[in-house]
């Protein structure tokens, strides 16, 4: 059994790539949650979104509203919009404390490294930072209601 992130919809994605054997259908799925992604209109996708270290294009964007982070992002390659929508997904709803504490070691337990690329691997590492620094700052910040 692994350790839960904290997020409870992360570590139901966790455990359902992690107890498939099968490589195909762990690709299977990520593309499936790459489709149902909502695509970010061309004129967000700005450079101060931009994850960095990814071989593809990715953008990605939280907002903190009423404590709680909410995500959007897209990607022009569909399997890193997958891994991308499967963050979102994962993160949404979390406290910026929270989001900062998901430990990257629950990416070993999806068992997606096996059909990964390195450089595709990294770029999930480096979307996972981003949201986080994105939530760091955020939390930082003086909000209107305070």
């Amino acid at each position: 059994m692994t350790p839960g992130t904290g997020s409870e919809a992360l570590d139901r994605m966790v455990e359902r790539l992690g107890g498939t054997a099968d490589p195909k259908r762990r690709y299977e799925y990520v593309l499936w949650l790459a489709k149902k992604l909502d695509p970010l209109p061309q004129d967000q996708q700005t450079d101060d979104i931009k994850v960095r270290g990814c071989v593809s294009q990715v953008f990605v964007r939280g907002d903190l509203s009423n404590g709680v982070m909410h995500w959007k992002g897209d990607s022009d390659a569909l399997i890193t919009k997958g891994l991308l929508a499967l963050l979102i997904q994962g993160l949404n709803g979390l406290t910026p404390r929270e989001v900062q504490a998901i430990d990257p070691a629950f990416i070993a337990a999806t068992g997606l490294q096996a059909s990964l690329t390195p450089s595709r691997a990294n770029g999930f590492l480096n979307i996972l930072k981003t949201m986080q620094n994105q939530a760091r700052t955020l939390e930082a910040e003086p909000t209107a209601d305070s």
